[in-house]
């Protein structure tokens, strides 16, 4: 017997409505799952996100606390570097003073040296001498054997006959300039005008005679160690001995006041030998190395002076610095040799600034020298 459709259709329909529950059942079973898996997944993430933040903020407090020192050390070493400053400051300041201090200085000197230097060029004109003779190597030669007598030979003195001459000179101060002319004429119109100031020239001439001894010695640097006369029994037995150098002495002369002695020989070229050396060693109370040097006598003859009025140079005084010194000496010349300004050519000129000083030396004129001479 067959059952009825609409049976059969409720009984299809239960079915598939278990189904259906079942399937839900399934499917909320799997969410579950899943979300339980996801869950537990959130839950490590969050713990190792927390643990981070934790090493973060660990990290962040030491670099705080790095950071802190950092700015302390940074404060000490500003208040350091602060403190040395000001200390180096004081000192630049210091220096300052002193320099300026001794600028001061040095400028009052140098007014008192131009002061002194005036004063000294004004007794230079006014005494109209006065030169430095170099040294000058003198080679002595002995008087011809045959004009002298035998027994003489040897006792005659080293004799030296010296002509000392001066050229003629200027004392050049700053702020003066001199121009020599080649010819006379260049001259003449300028003395009418006020550029000219005569130039005086000065100069000397003498001749000395010389005499030194063969037989005399001068001793120096004598100690005052003991009495007067036992000092010259010292200094005789000291000078009497051929093992040293020394010769039968003829005199002893010593002054204690002032350390010298005088000793005479009795046979000439012992002196001589003696004082080439400067040193001689005397026995006193120990070895005591003295100064000998030659005795000498001197005589001054035909001592001349000249004075004279220079032709061909004139002198320029009172010049104001306006342009270097090189520059200023070039516009002094080519002002000069123009004819229209009374002018010539010119031989030579030297300018001197002002702060400075210079001796200016003539020469003769050998044109003057040949038409002279016969």
């Amino acid at each position: 017997m067959t059952k009825p459709l609409h049976g059969m259709y409720q009984q299809e329909t239960e079915e598939m409505a278990d189904f259906k529950k079942s399937n839900q059942r399934l499917e909320k079973a799997g969410l579950k799952d899943i979300k339980e898996t996801k869950v537990e997944k959130a839950d490590d993430i969050k713990a190792r996100l927390v643990l981070e933040k934790l090493e973060e903020d660990e990290a962040k407090s030491k670099a705080q606390q790095e950071m802190t020192a950092c700015v302390k050390n940074q404060e000490k070493y500003q208040e350091e570097f602060n403190q040395s400053m000001s200390t180096v400051q004081d000192e630049i300041k210091k220096i300052a003073k002193q320099n300026q201090d001794l600028l001061e200085k040095l400028k009052k000197y140098q007014a008192e040296l131009e002061t002194k230097r005036a004063e000294s060029s004004k007794l230079k004109q006014k005494f109209k001498i006065s030169a430095q003779i170099p040294d000058t190597e003198v080679n002595f030669i002995a008087e011809n054997k045959e004009t002298r007598e035998e027994g003489d030979e040897d006792s005659q003195p080293i004799r030296g006959v010296f002509t000392i001459s001066q050229r003629a000179a200027m004392h050049l101060q700053g702020g003066q300039a001199l121009i020599t002319f080649e010819e006379e004429k260049g001259t003449h119109h300028l003395r009418k005008t006020d550029y000219d100031s005569t130039v005086l020239q000065f100069s000397f001439i003498y001749i000395v005679h010389l005499d030194v001894s063969r037989k005399e010695l001068k001793v120096s640097n004598i100690p005052q160690s003991m009495p007067e006369e036992r000092m010259k029994d010292r200094l005789e037995i000291s000078f009497s001995r051929p093992s040293r150098g020394g010769g039968e002495v003829e005199k002893v002369e010593y002054d204690e006041n002032t350390g010298t002695g005088h000793i005479t020989f009795l046979h000439p070229g012992v002196a001589e030998n003696l004082f080439l050396r400067r040193r001689y060693q005397v026995e006193l109370d120990s070895e005591v190395n003295m100064q000998v040097g030659p005795i000498y006598n001197y005589q001054l003859r035909k001592f001349q002076t000249f004075c004279g009025c220079s032709k061909r140079t004139i002198l320029l005084d009172d010049i104001q610095d306006m342009v270097d010194e090189e520059d200023l000496q070039d516009h002094l010349e080519i002002h000069f040799q123009k004819p229209s300004n009374s002018g010539g050519e010119i031989e030579s000129i030297k300018y001197i600034a002002k702060g400075k000083s210079l001796e200016a030396f003539f020469c003769e004129d050998t044109e003057e020298m040949e038409s002279a001479a016969p």
